[in-house]
């Protein structure tokens, strides 16, 4: 008999838990191979888990809502099969099928292990509040939506010993009377009529709720608009795009171009490409920027284009198409969503004109891209000034004014606004 000990996977770099949602077989259970053993959920992701092999489940040492440290062993399968001598046992750690959860986007420290025996790397961390023991995931909740250690001594746990899980504290928050933090205090009283019809959140919904509202509340938000000709863009890609597809296997929106531009504008406006810890302003070396992405039940992703910088504008195609593909499927790695620098989205997709974005926390700036549409312009010429019809379009930049100021969200803007119109067709389908 060989015994396959189930470890929890490691979700991302940043992930150091994770909480268990739902078992999907019970012990005794014959199990298939890929067939799905359990769901668990983070504060980035939620995750189908599928067995590796084949076989019976033995053992089970956790419960629905117990919060797990990566590495830790979670299940036992046992497989019939001869061994060398007793019963032999092989640790495996299976590979999540993953659905996005909230607009993520952010960068966040790694937790490094390295140096810790595998025993100890492999116990839940918690950490001490009043008395009361919390894992990082609930303090790091309670920290983002003002919970007081009062107030969280208060939670009645559903997990092991009584401890406070995930579910617990967003239960909390759910019933939590209005704060300055989530609702002005002088608010309306929100009536419902009987003819209306009422939804709950889903929990990508609420985290993206959630996350808005602290951006909003964290950066003060300034909004430069500047309107540019892309009409040399327009026709290039009308000419190709036929081309381009059967030559690559590619569509080649608008979108890749814009990203291409913003992240040449970065690399000379270091500045846009930030973040504000505190009184400090940290200047990304990477420029990875992230796309907003809109999926099909009407909530919103923001995969993560690394080194948007080196890479040519086929890279860029490939990467757009790839991550919003997948995106849509639900097939995002977690690491996919994390480490933006920079945010880009485009309002242009559903027809409007232009937007005020939201930051992505814990960016500076995020650029909105407009509708292009045809318009009667002036143009100087050497024989003097003729109208004409052109593809313009409005790019919006929403930055943190505490550490962007007008005059260098203006240059950013300007300066891309003076790539995009003297864009050259750098990738043709005859290069």
């Amino acid at each position: 008999m060989v015994r396959f000990e189930i470890i929890m996977p490691k979700l991302g770099e940043s992930i150091i838990e994770a909480t268990i949602t739902k078992w999907m077989k019970s012990v005794g259970d014959q199990v298939e191979e890929d067939e799905s053993l359990l769901e668990i959920a983070t504060d980035k992701v939620d995750s189908e888990i599928p067995s590796p092999v084949e076989g019976k489940l033995s053992e089970v040492f956790f419960k629905e809502g117990d919060v797990v440290a990566v590495g830790k062993i979670i299940a036992v399968i046992e497989i019939e099969g001869e061994t060398t001598g007793s019963d032999e046992t092989k640790s495996v750690e299976p590979k999540p099928e993953v659905s996005p959860s909230q607009e993520p986007a952010s960068q966040e420290p790694v937790q490094k292990t390295e140096g810790i025996p595998k025993e100890a790397a492999s116990i839940e961390p918690e950490h001490k509040v009043s008395g009361r023991f919390y894992s990082p995931l609930v303090k790091s909740i309670a920290k983002t939506e003002n919970i007081s250690p009062e107030e969280l001594d208060n939670i009645q746990g559903t997990g092991k010993d009584g401890r406070v899980t995930k579910q617990d504290i967003l239960d909390f928050l759910k019933k939590r009377p209005a704060t300055p933090k989530a609702l002005s205090a002088d608010q309306p009283k929100v009536l419902i009529d009987s003819n209306d019809e009422v939804f709950e959140m889903d929990r990508m919904r609420q985290l993206i709720a959630d996350h808005m509202v602290m951006s909003k509340q964290v950066s003060p938000h300034v909004t430069s608009f500047i309107d540019v000709d892309v009409t040399n863009i327009v026709l290039w890609r009308n000419k190709i795009k036929e081309a381009f597809l059967a030559r690559e296997k590619e569509k080649i929106t608008f979108t890749p171009i814009f990203i291409d531009a913003a992240a040449t504008a970065l690399k000379e406006f270091p500045g846009v490409n930030a973040s504000v810890d505190g009184t400090k302003i940290i200047h990304r070396k990477q420029i990875n920027i992230g796309m907003a992405t809109a999926l099909s039940n009407g909530n919103l992703i923001v995969p993560v284009i690394r080194n948007a910088d080196r890479k040519s504008l086929l890279g860029i195609v490939k990467d757009v198409n790839d991550l919003a593909g997948r995106a849509r499927a639900n097939k995002l790695l977690p690491d996919e969503i994390q480490g933006g620098t920079f945010t880009v989205t485009n309002f242009g997709s559903f027809d409007s004109l232009t937007g005020t974005p939201i930051i992505n926390q814990p960016q500076v700036a995020i650029l909105g891209i407009g509708a292009i549409r045809k318009k009667a312009v002036v143009l100087e010429t050497p024989q003097g000034d003729v109208i004409a019809i052109r593809h313009i379009m409005i790019l919006s930049l929403a930055y943190d004014h505490r550490a962007v100021d007008g005059a260098l969200g203006g240059m950013y803007l300007r300066r891309l606004k003076e790539i995009l119109e003297g864009w050259d067709a750098r990738l043709t389908v005859d290069g």
